[in-house]
């Protein structure tokens, strides 16, 4: 059976830079997050760096989706959430620091 491109792309990141696939999902999730503030000019409080980590992780695990069932006939859900959840951890806490920042600042 082959391989997907996307596989293999993952696959050669995880060799290069010697970390596990979990820890590569958590990079990710919070490079995505500030390059996406950066690039879009959105504070870390505004959604759409959030949501850009979000859609970016949704169209991972769709082709991670597409290549279980295409290889193993079947979809790992149960490793797809374990991934969602470890890519959008921080930039979510991320997001909610710096509301409830600017939330307690407007109360003053």
């Amino acid at each position: 059976m082959d391989i997907s491109a996307f596989q293999l792309i993952k696959l050669e990141i995880v060799a290069v830079l010697g970390l596990s696939k979990d820890a590569l999902h958590i990079h990710i999730g919070i490079a995505v997050f500030l390059v996406a503030a950066a690039v879009l000019r959105k504070p870390l409080g505004s959604f759409t760096p959030w949501l850009t980590v979000v859609a970016m992780t949704v169209a991972g695990e769709v082709l991670d989706m597409r290549d279980d069932i295409a290889s193993l006939g079947y979809w790992r859900w149960r490793a797809g959430v374990h991934d969602i959840l470890n890519t959008l951890f921080w930039p979510t806490l991320s997001f909610a620091f710096c509301k409830a920042r600017h939330f307690f600042r407007s109360i003053k």
